[in-house]
Protein backbone atom coordinates (compact mmCIF):
# COMPACT_ATOMS: atom_id res chain seq x y z
CA UNK A 1 0.00 0.00 0.00
CA UNK A 2 1.33 3.54 -0.92
CA UNK A 3 0.81 6.27 1.79
CA UNK A 4 1.51 10.02 0.65
CA UNK A 5 2.08 12.83 2.94
CA UNK A 6 0.18 15.94 2.62
CA UNK A 7 1.10 19.04 5.44
CA UNK A 8 0.65 22.87 5.32
CA UNK A 9 3.17 25.61 4.25
CA UNK A 10 3.59 26.61 7.80
CA UNK A 11 5.77 23.43 8.42
CA UNK A 12 8.74 25.63 6.54
CA UNK A 13 10.42 22.25 4.98
CA UNK A 14 13.35 22.99 2.25
CA UNK A 15 12.42 22.20 -0.39
CA UNK A 16 14.63 19.52 -1.30
CA UNK A 17 13.08 17.34 1.74
CA UNK A 18 9.72 17.93 0.12
CA UNK A 19 10.30 17.15 -3.20
CA UNK A 20 13.20 14.10 -2.21
CA UNK A 21 9.45 12.53 0.04
CA UNK A 22 7.02 13.69 -2.34
CA UNK A 23 5.28 15.66 0.70
CA UNK A 24 2.70 17.73 -0.83
CA UNK A 25 2.37 21.33 0.85
CA UNK A 26 -0.95 23.44 0.75
CA UNK A 27 -0.40 27.30 1.06
CA UNK A 28 -1.94 29.84 3.89
CA UNK A 29 -3.11 32.78 2.57
CA UNK A 30 -2.08 35.88 3.78
CA UNK A 31 -3.78 39.15 3.68
CA UNK A 32 -1.49 42.52 3.40
CA UNK A 33 -1.84 46.41 2.91
CA UNK A 34 -3.68 46.16 -0.41
CA UNK A 35 -3.28 42.39 -1.46
CA UNK A 36 -3.22 38.89 -0.81
CA UNK A 37 -2.21 35.81 -1.49
CA UNK A 38 -0.72 32.03 -0.88
CA UNK A 39 2.28 31.68 1.62
CA UNK A 40 5.45 30.78 -0.26
CA UNK A 41 4.17 31.79 -3.42
CA UNK A 42 2.76 34.96 -3.51
CA UNK A 43 3.97 36.22 -0.53
CA UNK A 44 6.87 36.24 1.05
CA UNK A 45 8.62 36.68 4.49
CA UNK A 46 9.88 40.08 2.92
CA UNK A 47 6.87 40.91 2.00
CA UNK A 48 5.52 40.59 5.70
CA UNK A 49 8.95 42.56 7.69
CA UNK A 50 8.48 45.23 5.47
CA UNK A 51 4.70 45.71 5.70
CA UNK A 52 4.60 44.94 9.41
CA UNK A 53 7.96 47.49 9.59
CA UNK A 54 5.82 50.37 8.76
CA UNK A 55 3.27 52.12 11.44
CA UNK A 56 -0.34 51.50 11.28
CA UNK A 57 -0.11 48.27 8.37
CA UNK A 58 -1.11 44.79 9.72
CA UNK A 59 -0.85 41.57 8.17
CA UNK A 60 -3.51 38.73 8.75
CA UNK A 61 -4.00 35.20 8.19
CA UNK A 62 -6.48 32.66 6.58
CA UNK A 63 -6.63 29.10 6.62
CA UNK A 64 -6.31 26.94 3.52
CA UNK A 65 -10.13 25.68 2.12
CA UNK A 66 -11.33 22.52 2.50
CA UNK A 67 -11.53 22.73 -1.61
CA UNK A 68 -7.61 23.03 -1.08
CA UNK A 69 -7.26 20.06 0.57
CA UNK A 70 -9.29 18.10 -1.76
CA UNK A 71 -7.62 19.01 -4.73
CA UNK A 72 -4.10 18.04 -2.74
CA UNK A 73 -5.88 14.95 -1.68
CA UNK A 74 -7.14 14.20 -4.87
CA UNK A 75 -3.82 14.82 -6.86
CA UNK A 76 -1.90 12.24 -4.55
CA UNK A 77 -4.37 9.34 -5.08
CA UNK A 78 -4.19 10.12 -8.69
CA UNK A 79 -1.01 9.83 -8.78
CA UNK A 80 -1.41 6.48 -7.36
CA UNK A 81 -1.35 6.59 -3.56
CA UNK A 82 -3.70 4.13 -1.69
CA UNK A 83 -4.18 6.71 1.52
CA UNK A 84 -2.90 9.64 2.57
CA UNK A 85 -1.77 11.37 6.21
CA UNK A 86 -2.03 14.75 6.62
CA UNK A 87 -0.19 16.57 8.89
CA UNK A 88 -0.89 20.18 10.07
CA UNK A 89 -0.18 23.47 12.48
CA UNK A 90 -1.71 23.54 16.02
CA UNK A 91 -5.50 23.48 15.56
CA UNK A 92 -5.59 25.40 18.80
CA UNK A 93 -2.91 28.28 16.53
CA UNK A 94 -5.36 27.52 13.38
CA UNK A 95 -8.58 26.67 11.23
CA UNK A 96 -5.97 24.71 8.69
CA UNK A 97 -6.37 21.11 10.32
CA UNK A 98 -10.39 21.72 10.52
CA UNK A 99 -10.36 22.84 7.19
CA UNK A 100 -8.51 19.26 6.50
CA UNK A 101 -10.51 17.32 8.62
CA UNK A 102 -13.59 18.60 6.13
CA UNK A 103 -11.86 17.57 3.40
CA UNK A 104 -10.93 14.20 4.42
CA UNK A 105 -15.14 13.82 5.14
CA UNK A 106 -15.53 14.51 1.56
CA UNK A 107 -13.11 12.41 0.07
CA UNK A 108 -13.37 9.72 2.78
CA UNK A 109 -11.71 9.33 6.22
CA UNK A 110 -10.73 5.37 5.44
CA UNK A 111 -8.65 7.17 2.87
CA UNK A 112 -7.63 10.41 4.13
CA UNK A 113 -6.04 10.63 8.21
CA UNK A 114 -5.89 14.16 9.25
CA UNK A 115 -3.19 14.55 12.27
CA UNK A 116 -3.06 17.89 14.26
CA UNK A 117 0.78 18.28 15.68
CA UNK A 118 -0.28 20.40 18.34
CA UNK A 119 2.96 22.01 17.10
CA UNK A 120 4.31 25.15 14.57
CA UNK A 121 6.79 25.58 12.33
CA UNK A 122 9.33 22.88 12.36
CA UNK A 123 7.79 21.47 14.95
CA UNK A 124 5.29 20.47 12.59
CA UNK A 125 7.74 19.65 9.93
CA UNK A 126 9.79 17.04 11.99
CA UNK A 127 6.56 15.44 12.48
CA UNK A 128 5.91 15.78 8.71
CA UNK A 129 9.31 14.22 8.14
CA UNK A 130 8.87 11.55 10.60
CA UNK A 131 5.56 10.74 8.36
CA UNK A 132 7.48 10.62 5.34
CA UNK A 133 9.91 8.45 6.29
CA UNK A 134 7.74 5.73 7.25
CA UNK A 135 5.82 5.79 4.27
CA UNK A 136 8.88 5.63 2.55
CA UNK A 137 9.48 2.69 4.11
CA UNK A 138 6.16 1.23 2.91
CA UNK A 139 4.69 1.37 6.61
CA UNK A 140 0.70 1.57 6.86
CA UNK A 141 -1.30 4.48 7.12
CA UNK A 142 -1.78 3.96 10.69
CA UNK A 143 1.90 3.77 11.25
CA UNK A 144 2.69 6.89 9.36
CA UNK A 145 -0.32 9.17 11.48
CA UNK A 146 1.29 7.28 14.75
CA UNK A 147 4.99 8.40 13.68
CA UNK A 148 3.67 11.83 12.99
CA UNK A 149 2.15 11.77 16.29
CA UNK A 150 4.86 10.58 18.28
CA UNK A 151 7.15 12.87 16.90
CA UNK A 152 5.04 16.00 17.36
CA UNK A 153 4.63 14.76 21.01
CA UNK A 154 8.19 14.70 21.43
CA UNK A 155 9.45 18.23 19.82
CA UNK A 156 10.10 20.78 21.74
CA UNK A 157 9.42 24.53 20.15
CA UNK A 158 11.00 27.74 21.79
CA UNK A 159 11.18 30.78 20.60
CA UNK A 160 11.98 34.87 21.47
CA UNK A 161 9.92 37.96 19.33
CA UNK A 162 11.14 41.34 19.53
CA UNK A 163 7.41 42.50 20.83
CA UNK A 164 4.29 40.26 21.87
CA UNK A 165 2.26 42.39 19.99
CA UNK A 166 1.84 40.46 16.89
CA UNK A 167 0.86 37.52 18.88
CA UNK A 168 -1.42 39.48 20.95
CA UNK A 169 -2.94 41.27 17.99
CA UNK A 170 -3.53 37.69 16.43
CA UNK A 171 -5.36 36.64 19.11
CA UNK A 172 -2.38 34.09 19.72
CA UNK A 173 -1.28 35.43 23.56
CA UNK A 174 -3.90 37.03 25.98
CA UNK A 175 -3.93 40.95 26.12
CA UNK A 176 -2.80 40.72 29.38
CA UNK A 177 0.27 38.60 28.85
CA UNK A 178 0.72 40.78 26.32
CA UNK A 179 0.65 44.24 28.28
CA UNK A 180 2.52 42.90 30.89
CA UNK A 181 5.35 41.93 28.96
CA UNK A 182 5.11 45.37 27.15
CA UNK A 183 5.29 47.19 30.49
CA UNK A 184 7.82 45.75 32.44
CA UNK A 185 10.02 45.87 28.82
CA UNK A 186 10.23 41.53 29.69
CA UNK A 187 11.37 39.63 26.81
CA UNK A 188 10.05 36.35 27.53
CA UNK A 189 11.41 33.17 26.09
CA UNK A 190 7.83 31.62 24.78
CA UNK A 191 7.18 27.51 23.91
CA UNK A 192 4.29 25.72 22.23
CA UNK A 193 2.58 23.79 24.94
CA UNK A 194 -0.41 21.17 24.13
CA UNK A 195 -0.81 23.47 21.25
CA UNK A 196 -0.95 26.86 22.81
CA UNK A 197 1.57 29.81 22.81
CA UNK A 198 3.05 30.43 26.28
CA UNK A 199 5.57 32.12 27.97
CA UNK A 200 8.07 30.10 29.50
CA UNK A 201 11.19 32.16 31.02
CA UNK A 202 10.93 35.87 31.39
CA UNK A 203 14.05 37.68 31.30
CA UNK A 204 14.85 41.58 30.64
CA UNK A 205 17.08 41.69 27.40
CA UNK A 206 16.92 39.91 23.82
CA UNK A 207 20.02 38.83 24.24
CA UNK A 208 19.40 36.67 27.66
CA UNK A 209 16.29 35.66 26.37
CA UNK A 210 17.97 33.62 23.35
CA UNK A 211 20.72 32.61 26.00
CA UNK A 212 18.05 31.18 28.05
CA UNK A 213 16.35 29.59 25.19
CA UNK A 214 19.85 28.01 24.12
CA UNK A 215 20.25 26.60 27.79
CA UNK A 216 17.00 25.30 27.45
CA UNK A 217 17.68 23.65 23.90
CA UNK A 218 20.89 21.84 25.66
CA UNK A 219 19.11 20.71 28.65
CA UNK A 220 16.52 19.22 26.80
CA UNK A 221 19.12 17.54 24.53
CA UNK A 222 20.70 16.42 27.62
CA UNK A 223 23.79 14.61 25.25
CA UNK A 224 21.25 13.09 23.49
CA UNK A 225 20.72 12.37 19.43
CA UNK A 226 18.42 15.67 18.36
CA UNK A 227 17.46 16.94 15.02
CA UNK A 228 17.38 21.05 15.67
CA UNK A 229 15.76 23.39 13.67
CA UNK A 230 16.07 27.46 13.11
CA UNK A 231 13.67 30.17 12.34
CA UNK A 232 13.73 33.88 12.18
CA UNK A 233 11.71 36.50 10.49
CA UNK A 234 14.09 39.65 8.89
CA UNK A 235 16.98 38.17 11.60
CA UNK A 236 19.21 36.24 9.96
CA UNK A 237 22.43 37.10 11.47
CA UNK A 238 21.29 36.64 14.69
CA UNK A 239 19.44 33.67 13.50
CA UNK A 240 22.95 32.21 11.84
CA UNK A 241 24.91 32.71 15.15
CA UNK A 242 22.35 30.92 17.01
CA UNK A 243 22.89 28.05 14.68
CA UNK A 244 26.66 28.16 15.20
CA UNK A 245 26.18 28.49 18.68
CA UNK A 246 23.70 25.06 18.85
CA UNK A 247 26.33 23.13 16.42
CA UNK A 248 28.93 23.84 19.50
CA UNK A 249 26.91 23.27 22.24
CA UNK A 250 25.08 19.62 20.82
CA UNK A 251 27.41 17.63 20.57
CA UNK A 252 25.20 14.56 19.89
CA UNK A 253 23.38 16.88 16.87
CA UNK A 254 22.03 14.74 14.68
CA UNK A 255 22.61 16.04 11.14
CA UNK A 256 23.15 20.08 9.99
CA UNK A 257 21.15 22.75 11.45
CA UNK A 258 17.64 23.21 9.63
CA UNK A 259 18.14 27.44 8.94
CA UNK A 260 14.85 28.49 7.82
CA UNK A 261 12.94 32.18 7.53
CA UNK A 262 9.45 32.10 9.02
CA UNK A 263 6.99 32.31 6.20
CA UNK A 264 4.57 34.92 6.09
CA UNK A 265 1.82 33.23 8.39
CA UNK A 266 4.04 32.56 11.67
CA UNK A 267 5.78 35.55 10.45
CA UNK A 268 3.00 37.89 10.71
CA UNK A 269 2.51 36.64 14.20
CA UNK A 270 5.68 36.56 15.89
CA UNK A 271 6.84 39.53 14.04
CA UNK A 272 10.28 41.19 12.22
CA UNK A 273 13.52 40.03 14.97
CA UNK A 274 11.79 36.76 16.12
CA UNK A 275 14.21 33.90 16.45
CA UNK A 276 12.99 30.63 17.79
CA UNK A 277 14.46 26.59 18.13
CA UNK A 278 12.40 23.71 17.01
CA UNK A 279 14.35 20.46 19.05
CA UNK A 280 13.32 16.65 17.92
CA UNK A 281 14.62 14.28 20.05
CA UNK A 282 12.80 10.91 18.50
CA UNK A 283 15.03 8.17 17.47
CA UNK A 284 14.83 7.40 13.66
CA UNK A 285 14.09 3.37 13.62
Amino acid sequence: MSVAVVTDSTAYLPDDLTAAFGIEVVPLYVVLTGRSGREGLDVSPADVAGTLAVRGQHVTTSRPTPGDFVAAYRRRLDAGADRVVSVHLSSELSGTWDAARLAAAQVGTHVVSVVDSRQAAMGSGFAVLAAARAAAAGRSAEEVAAAARRTAAATRTLFVVDTLEHLRRGGRIGPAAAALGTALAVKPVLHVEDGRIVALEKVRTTTRAVAKMVQRVVDLAAGAPVSVAVHHLAAPERARALAEELRSRLPALRGEVHLAELGAAIGAHVGPGAVGVVVDPTDRD
